[in-house]
Protein backbone atom coordinates (compact mmCIF):
# COMPACT_ATOMS: atom_id res chain seq x y z
CA UNK A 1 0.00 0.00 0.00
CA UNK A 2 1.34 3.32 -0.85
CA UNK A 3 1.77 5.10 2.64
CA UNK A 4 0.04 8.67 2.64
CA UNK A 5 2.69 10.34 4.85
CA UNK A 6 5.28 9.46 1.68
CA UNK A 7 3.70 10.70 -1.08
CA UNK A 8 5.38 13.40 -1.66
CA UNK A 9 3.96 17.33 -2.96
CA UNK A 10 4.93 18.02 -7.07
CA UNK A 11 7.93 19.58 -7.67
CA UNK A 12 8.66 22.58 -9.95
CA UNK A 13 9.90 20.11 -12.54
CA UNK A 14 6.98 18.04 -12.78
CA UNK A 15 5.20 21.29 -13.97
CA UNK A 16 7.81 22.47 -15.98
CA UNK A 17 8.13 18.55 -17.88
CA UNK A 18 4.28 18.74 -18.39
CA UNK A 19 4.70 22.82 -20.36
CA UNK A 20 7.57 20.92 -22.69
CA UNK A 21 5.81 18.36 -23.19
CA UNK A 22 2.55 20.83 -24.24
CA UNK A 23 4.76 22.93 -26.18
CA UNK A 24 6.15 19.79 -28.06
CA UNK A 25 2.72 18.73 -28.57
CA UNK A 26 1.84 22.24 -29.66
CA UNK A 27 4.42 22.07 -32.91
CA UNK A 28 2.50 18.81 -33.81
CA UNK A 29 -0.59 20.08 -33.48
CA UNK A 30 0.43 23.76 -35.21
CA UNK A 31 -0.88 25.64 -32.00
CA UNK A 32 0.81 28.83 -30.59
CA UNK A 33 -0.81 28.25 -27.29
CA UNK A 34 -3.17 26.58 -24.98
CA UNK A 35 -5.75 28.70 -23.49
CA UNK A 36 -7.47 26.05 -20.41
CA UNK A 37 -9.88 27.45 -17.74
CA UNK A 38 -11.30 23.93 -16.46
CA UNK A 39 -10.84 22.83 -12.77
CA UNK A 40 -8.73 19.68 -14.05
CA UNK A 41 -6.62 21.51 -16.67
CA UNK A 42 -5.81 24.49 -14.59
CA UNK A 43 -4.53 22.16 -12.37
CA UNK A 44 -2.46 20.09 -14.23
CA UNK A 45 -0.36 23.06 -15.49
CA UNK A 46 -0.49 24.96 -11.98
CA UNK A 47 -0.42 22.18 -9.57
CA UNK A 48 -3.53 24.67 -7.63
CA UNK A 49 -5.92 22.59 -4.98
CA UNK A 50 -8.69 24.97 -4.55
CA UNK A 51 -12.54 24.37 -4.01
CA UNK A 52 -13.03 27.28 -5.60
CA UNK A 53 -14.56 25.71 -8.98
CA UNK A 54 -17.71 24.21 -7.53
CA UNK A 55 -18.89 28.16 -7.63
CA UNK A 56 -19.39 29.45 -11.35
CA UNK A 57 -18.90 33.65 -10.18
CA UNK A 58 -15.81 33.73 -11.56
CA UNK A 59 -13.45 32.28 -14.33
CA UNK A 60 -10.15 31.45 -14.42
CA UNK A 61 -7.62 30.72 -17.30
CA UNK A 62 -4.09 29.62 -17.88
CA UNK A 63 -2.37 30.41 -21.14
CA UNK A 64 0.44 27.52 -21.81
CA UNK A 65 2.42 29.45 -24.46
CA UNK A 66 4.05 27.68 -26.92
CA UNK A 67 7.53 29.45 -26.15
CA UNK A 68 8.41 30.61 -22.25
CA UNK A 69 5.83 29.61 -19.45
CA UNK A 70 2.26 29.69 -18.69
CA UNK A 71 0.75 32.76 -18.04
CA UNK A 72 -2.38 32.53 -15.20
CA UNK A 73 -5.36 35.06 -15.74
CA UNK A 74 -7.10 34.67 -12.06
CA UNK A 75 -9.68 36.59 -10.32
CA UNK A 76 -7.72 39.03 -8.09
CA UNK A 77 -9.39 36.52 -5.27
CA UNK A 78 -7.23 33.84 -6.61
CA UNK A 79 -4.20 35.78 -6.69
CA UNK A 80 -2.71 34.93 -3.71
CA UNK A 81 -2.62 31.23 -3.81
CA UNK A 82 -1.49 31.49 -7.26
CA UNK A 83 1.61 33.67 -5.91
CA UNK A 84 2.57 30.12 -3.95
CA UNK A 85 2.63 28.21 -6.87
CA UNK A 86 5.14 27.92 -9.60
CA UNK A 87 3.74 30.34 -12.12
CA UNK A 88 5.76 33.59 -11.82
CA UNK A 89 3.20 35.76 -14.42
CA UNK A 90 0.25 36.88 -13.19
CA UNK A 91 -2.74 38.47 -13.96
CA UNK A 92 -6.00 39.39 -12.20
CA UNK A 93 -8.92 41.61 -12.25
CA UNK A 94 -12.17 42.31 -9.56
CA UNK A 95 -14.26 39.58 -10.17
CA UNK A 96 -16.95 38.94 -10.60
CA UNK A 97 -17.44 42.02 -13.28
CA UNK A 98 -20.16 40.92 -15.83
CA UNK A 99 -19.35 43.06 -18.45
CA UNK A 100 -15.76 42.29 -18.33
CA UNK A 101 -14.75 39.01 -16.45
CA UNK A 102 -11.26 38.62 -17.21
CA UNK A 103 -12.18 38.98 -21.10
CA UNK A 104 -10.12 41.41 -22.32
CA UNK A 105 -7.16 40.58 -20.13
CA UNK A 106 -7.24 36.90 -21.81
CA UNK A 107 -7.57 37.93 -25.53
CA UNK A 108 -4.66 41.06 -24.45
CA UNK A 109 -2.37 37.63 -23.36
CA UNK A 110 -3.77 35.59 -26.65
CA UNK A 111 -3.20 38.51 -29.20
CA UNK A 112 0.61 38.55 -27.64
CA UNK A 113 1.65 35.51 -28.55
CA UNK A 114 4.34 35.20 -30.99
CA UNK A 115 2.34 33.90 -34.76
CA UNK A 116 3.66 30.91 -36.15
CA UNK A 117 0.05 29.32 -36.73
CA UNK A 118 -2.25 32.17 -36.04
CA UNK A 119 -3.86 29.33 -33.57
CA UNK A 120 -4.99 28.37 -30.00
CA UNK A 121 -5.91 25.39 -28.71
CA UNK A 122 -8.77 25.59 -25.95
CA UNK A 123 -10.62 22.91 -24.64
CA UNK A 124 -13.43 22.38 -27.26
CA UNK A 125 -13.13 18.70 -27.86
CA UNK A 126 -13.44 15.04 -26.52
CA UNK A 127 -13.79 14.76 -23.06
CA UNK A 128 -13.42 18.63 -22.05
CA UNK A 129 -15.08 21.10 -20.67
CA UNK A 130 -14.58 25.01 -20.42
CA UNK A 131 -14.78 27.06 -17.63
CA UNK A 132 -16.76 30.16 -18.20
CA UNK A 133 -20.36 30.94 -20.04
CA UNK A 134 -20.12 29.96 -23.76
CA UNK A 135 -21.42 33.31 -24.42
CA UNK A 136 -18.12 34.50 -22.88
CA UNK A 137 -15.71 31.89 -24.95
CA UNK A 138 -17.52 33.51 -28.15
CA UNK A 139 -16.75 36.95 -26.74
CA UNK A 140 -13.14 35.75 -27.03
CA UNK A 141 -13.55 34.64 -29.94
CA UNK A 142 -15.02 37.63 -31.58
CA UNK A 143 -12.57 39.97 -30.08
CA UNK A 144 -9.48 37.84 -31.20
CA UNK A 145 -7.42 39.58 -34.54
CA UNK A 146 -5.61 37.02 -36.52
CA UNK A 147 -5.76 34.30 -33.96
CA UNK A 148 -8.28 31.54 -34.53
CA UNK A 149 -9.18 29.80 -30.86
CA UNK A 150 -9.38 26.38 -32.04
CA UNK A 151 -10.09 22.59 -30.49
CA UNK A 152 -6.85 21.89 -28.58
CA UNK A 153 -8.54 18.71 -26.58
CA UNK A 154 -5.99 16.23 -28.88
CA UNK A 155 -2.83 18.24 -27.73
CA UNK A 156 -4.22 18.11 -24.09
CA UNK A 157 -5.17 14.36 -23.77
CA UNK A 158 -1.59 13.53 -25.63
CA UNK A 159 -0.32 15.14 -22.90
CA UNK A 160 -2.42 13.96 -19.92
CA UNK A 161 -2.67 9.86 -21.10
CA UNK A 162 0.64 9.43 -20.09
CA UNK A 163 1.19 9.64 -16.19
CA UNK A 164 4.27 10.56 -14.73
CA UNK A 165 5.73 8.27 -11.70
CA UNK A 166 4.25 11.36 -9.34
CA UNK A 167 0.69 10.91 -10.51
CA UNK A 168 0.56 7.32 -10.85
CA UNK A 169 1.84 7.35 -7.09
CA UNK A 170 -1.32 9.45 -6.40
CA UNK A 171 -3.48 7.01 -8.46
CA UNK A 172 -2.15 4.23 -6.19
CA UNK A 173 -3.01 5.96 -2.97
CA UNK A 174 -6.63 6.61 -4.27
CA UNK A 175 -6.95 2.76 -4.89
CA UNK A 176 -5.46 1.77 -1.56
CA UNK A 177 -7.95 3.57 0.46
CA UNK A 178 -10.76 2.64 -1.74
CA UNK A 179 -9.20 -0.73 -1.57
CA UNK A 180 -8.80 -1.04 2.33
CA UNK A 181 -12.29 -0.41 2.72
CA UNK A 182 -13.58 -2.96 0.11
CA UNK A 183 -12.50 -5.28 2.36
CA UNK A 184 -14.20 -4.40 5.37
CA UNK A 185 -17.34 -4.36 3.70
CA UNK A 186 -18.91 -7.97 4.69
CA UNK A 187 -17.87 -6.57 8.53
CA UNK A 188 -19.67 -3.79 8.36
CA UNK A 189 -23.06 -4.63 6.19
CA UNK A 190 -25.39 -7.12 7.28
CA UNK A 191 -28.86 -8.15 4.98
CA UNK A 192 -31.48 -5.74 6.09
CA UNK A 193 -29.45 -3.08 5.42
CA UNK A 194 -30.27 -0.18 2.92
CA UNK A 195 -28.45 1.23 0.49
CA UNK A 196 -28.31 4.28 1.78
CA UNK A 197 -26.73 3.43 5.04
CA UNK A 198 -24.51 0.78 3.40
CA UNK A 199 -23.33 3.92 1.12
CA UNK A 200 -23.21 6.58 3.79
CA UNK A 201 -21.07 3.72 5.82
CA UNK A 202 -18.62 3.35 3.13
CA UNK A 203 -18.20 7.36 2.27
CA UNK A 204 -17.14 8.04 6.42
CA UNK A 205 -14.43 5.03 6.47
CA UNK A 206 -12.91 6.49 3.05
CA UNK A 207 -13.02 10.10 4.45
CA UNK A 208 -10.69 8.22 7.96
CA UNK A 209 -8.88 6.47 5.91
CA UNK A 210 -7.27 9.85 3.77
CA UNK A 211 -9.49 10.42 1.19
CA UNK A 212 -9.11 13.59 -0.42
CA UNK A 213 -12.51 14.24 -1.93
CA UNK A 214 -15.54 11.50 -2.90
CA UNK A 215 -17.03 12.01 -5.51
CA UNK A 216 -18.33 8.85 -6.65
CA UNK A 217 -20.14 6.07 -4.14
CA UNK A 218 -22.43 3.79 -5.93
CA UNK A 219 -24.15 1.32 -4.28
CA UNK A 220 -27.04 -0.74 -6.15
CA UNK A 221 -28.63 -3.92 -5.24
CA UNK A 222 -31.29 -6.00 -6.67
CA UNK A 223 -31.80 -9.86 -6.86
CA UNK A 224 -29.32 -11.13 -9.04
CA UNK A 225 -27.47 -8.11 -9.79
CA UNK A 226 -28.89 -4.08 -10.44
CA UNK A 227 -30.56 -2.91 -13.40
CA UNK A 228 -28.78 0.01 -13.50
CA UNK A 229 -25.69 1.67 -11.82
CA UNK A 230 -25.77 5.24 -12.30
CA UNK A 231 -28.87 6.36 -9.97
CA UNK A 232 -28.63 7.17 -6.34
CA UNK A 233 -28.62 5.10 -3.22
CA UNK A 234 -32.19 4.02 -2.28
CA UNK A 235 -33.94 3.16 1.05
CA UNK A 236 -34.44 -0.44 0.15
CA UNK A 237 -32.48 -3.00 2.49
CA UNK A 238 -30.51 -5.80 1.02
CA UNK A 239 -32.10 -8.88 1.13
CA UNK A 240 -31.03 -12.59 0.52
CA UNK A 241 -30.12 -13.40 -3.20
CA UNK A 242 -29.22 -10.48 -3.62
CA UNK A 243 -25.66 -8.95 -5.52
CA UNK A 244 -24.82 -5.68 -3.97
CA UNK A 245 -22.20 -3.38 -5.95
CA UNK A 246 -20.13 -0.68 -5.00
CA UNK A 247 -18.21 1.69 -7.25
CA UNK A 248 -16.15 4.58 -6.32
CA UNK A 249 -14.52 7.30 -7.30
CA UNK A 250 -12.53 8.50 -4.78
CA UNK A 251 -9.38 10.91 -4.59
CA UNK A 252 -5.98 11.68 -3.37
CA UNK A 253 -4.48 14.92 -4.13
CA UNK A 254 -6.66 15.46 -6.77
CA UNK A 255 -6.50 11.81 -8.69
CA UNK A 256 -9.12 9.24 -8.44
CA UNK A 257 -9.71 5.59 -8.47
CA UNK A 258 -12.10 4.06 -10.06
CA UNK A 259 -12.98 0.43 -9.32
CA UNK A 260 -16.18 -1.53 -8.07
CA UNK A 261 -16.56 -5.18 -6.03
CA UNK A 262 -19.77 -7.48 -5.61
CA UNK A 263 -20.47 -9.09 -2.85
CA UNK A 264 -23.14 -11.69 -2.61
CA UNK A 265 -25.81 -11.20 -0.23
CA UNK A 266 -27.10 -14.66 1.36
CA UNK A 267 -27.98 -17.36 -0.97
CA UNK A 268 -27.19 -16.56 -4.83
CA UNK A 269 -28.54 -18.32 -8.11
CA UNK A 270 -27.25 -20.65 -10.07
CA UNK A 271 -27.23 -18.12 -13.09
CA UNK A 272 -25.53 -15.51 -10.78
CA UNK A 273 -22.60 -16.94 -10.04
CA UNK A 274 -21.82 -18.68 -13.93
CA UNK A 275 -22.58 -14.59 -15.11
CA UNK A 276 -20.05 -13.64 -12.73
CA UNK A 277 -17.55 -16.65 -13.40
CA UNK A 278 -17.65 -15.20 -17.11
CA UNK A 279 -17.38 -11.32 -16.38
CA UNK A 280 -14.53 -12.78 -13.74
CA UNK A 281 -12.91 -14.40 -16.69
CA UNK A 282 -13.85 -11.55 -19.37
CA UNK A 283 -11.62 -9.17 -17.03
CA UNK A 284 -8.89 -11.82 -16.59
CA UNK A 285 -8.45 -12.08 -20.46
CA UNK A 286 -8.55 -7.74 -20.65
CA UNK A 287 -5.80 -7.72 -18.29
CA UNK A 288 -3.92 -9.99 -20.50
CA UNK A 289 -4.40 -8.18 -23.37
CA UNK A 290 -3.37 -5.12 -22.29
CA UNK A 291 0.43 -4.30 -23.55
CA UNK A 292 1.99 -0.71 -25.08
CA UNK A 293 1.35 -1.03 -28.39
CA UNK A 294 -2.37 -2.86 -28.88
CA UNK A 295 -4.94 -0.57 -29.54
CA UNK A 296 -7.86 0.08 -26.85
CA UNK A 297 -10.06 -1.59 -29.32
CA UNK A 298 -8.07 -4.74 -29.24
CA UNK A 299 -8.86 -4.84 -25.55
CA UNK A 300 -12.36 -4.61 -25.97
CA UNK A 301 -12.60 -7.21 -28.59
CA UNK A 302 -10.53 -9.94 -26.11
CA UNK A 303 -13.03 -9.56 -23.78
CA UNK A 304 -16.19 -9.38 -26.12
CA UNK A 305 -14.95 -12.74 -27.54
CA UNK A 306 -15.77 -14.33 -23.58
CA UNK A 307 -19.03 -12.17 -23.33
CA UNK A 308 -20.36 -13.01 -26.37
CA UNK A 309 -20.30 -14.23 -30.13
CA UNK A 310 -20.88 -10.74 -31.08
CA UNK A 311 -19.45 -7.19 -30.66
CA UNK A 312 -22.55 -4.89 -30.96
CA UNK A 313 -24.52 -5.78 -27.79
CA UNK A 314 -21.50 -5.88 -25.60
CA UNK A 315 -20.80 -2.11 -26.92
CA UNK A 316 -24.44 -0.69 -26.77
CA UNK A 317 -23.08 1.09 -23.24
CA UNK A 318 -20.41 2.59 -25.30
CA UNK A 319 -17.36 0.70 -23.63
CA UNK A 320 -15.71 -1.77 -21.59
CA UNK A 321 -13.13 0.49 -19.55
CA UNK A 322 -11.32 4.49 -19.79
CA UNK A 323 -8.36 6.07 -18.77
CA UNK A 324 -8.35 7.35 -15.28
CA UNK A 325 -6.52 10.21 -13.83
CA UNK A 326 -7.25 14.09 -12.95
CA UNK A 327 -11.22 13.00 -13.86
CA UNK A 328 -12.75 9.73 -13.04
CA UNK A 329 -12.96 8.90 -16.66
CA UNK A 330 -10.15 10.18 -19.20
CA UNK A 331 -9.46 9.05 -22.79
CA UNK A 332 -8.96 6.22 -24.49
CA UNK A 333 -12.10 4.02 -24.34
CA UNK A 334 -11.70 0.58 -24.25
CA UNK A 335 -14.35 0.25 -26.99
CA UNK A 336 -15.04 -1.39 -30.61
CA UNK A 337 -14.01 1.92 -32.74
CA UNK A 338 -11.39 3.02 -30.25
CA UNK A 339 -8.21 2.48 -31.70
CA UNK A 340 -5.78 4.32 -29.38
CA UNK A 341 -2.42 2.73 -29.19
CA UNK A 342 -1.97 1.92 -25.97
CA UNK A 343 1.30 3.54 -24.13
CA UNK A 344 3.82 2.98 -21.29
CA UNK A 345 2.68 5.32 -18.45
CA UNK A 346 -1.27 5.48 -19.47
CA UNK A 347 -3.88 4.39 -16.68
CA UNK A 348 -6.59 2.07 -17.37
CA UNK A 349 -10.20 0.92 -15.82
CA UNK A 350 -10.66 -2.40 -17.41
CA UNK A 351 -14.37 -2.91 -16.90
CA UNK A 352 -16.09 -6.10 -18.62
CA UNK A 353 -20.01 -6.17 -18.27
CA UNK A 354 -23.15 -8.24 -18.51
CA UNK A 355 -26.84 -8.40 -18.91
CA UNK A 356 -26.61 -11.89 -18.34
CA UNK A 357 -31.00 -11.63 -17.76
CA UNK A 358 -33.22 -8.79 -18.17
CA UNK A 359 -32.73 -6.14 -15.51
CA UNK A 360 -29.61 -8.21 -14.14
CA UNK A 361 -26.35 -6.82 -14.84
CA UNK A 362 -22.41 -8.15 -13.25
CA UNK A 363 -19.64 -5.56 -13.82
CA UNK A 364 -15.77 -6.03 -12.45
CA UNK A 365 -13.55 -3.33 -12.96
CA UNK A 366 -9.44 -3.41 -12.83
CA UNK A 367 -7.24 -0.57 -12.88
CA UNK A 368 -3.88 -1.03 -14.66
CA UNK A 369 -0.43 0.28 -15.41
CA UNK A 370 0.45 -0.07 -18.76
CA UNK A 371 3.96 -0.92 -19.34
CA UNK A 372 6.26 -2.14 -22.20
CA UNK A 373 5.87 -5.39 -21.58
CA UNK A 374 2.48 -5.94 -20.54
CA UNK A 375 0.63 -4.44 -17.52
CA UNK A 376 0.76 -3.71 -13.65
CA UNK A 377 -1.99 -4.12 -11.69
CA UNK A 378 -2.80 -1.65 -9.39
CA UNK A 379 -5.66 -2.56 -7.36
CA UNK A 380 -6.33 -6.27 -5.59
CA UNK A 381 -7.37 -8.67 -8.16
CA UNK A 382 -11.22 -8.88 -7.59
CA UNK A 383 -12.01 -12.36 -5.51
CA UNK A 384 -12.60 -15.09 -8.33
CA UNK A 385 -15.15 -16.18 -5.61
CA UNK A 386 -17.85 -13.62 -4.04
CA UNK A 387 -17.29 -12.33 -0.88
CA UNK A 388 -20.65 -12.98 1.01
CA UNK A 389 -22.74 -10.73 3.04
CA UNK A 390 -25.13 -12.52 5.95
Amino acid sequence: MEDIAKVERFTVSEFQSRVSRAQQAMREHQLDGLLVSSMDNIRYFTGIDSTFWESYARPWFVLVRAEGDPIAIVPEIGRSIMETLWVKEIRSWPSPRRDDDGTSLVIQAVSELPRRFGRVGAELGMELRVGMPVSQVLDIMKGLQGVELVDGSKAIWQLRMIKSEAEVARIRTAIDIAGGVYDTVPDFVRIGDTEKRIQREFRARLNSSGASSIPVVICRSDIGGPFEITGGPRDRKIADGDLLFIDTGTTFDGYYCDYDRNYQVGDATDALLQAHEKVWQANEIGLKSVRAGVSAASVFQAMAKVLSSGEEDLNSNGRMGHGLGLRVTEPPSVKVEDQTVLQAGMVLCIEPGLEYEPGKIVLHEETVLVTEGGMELLTKRASRQLPRIY
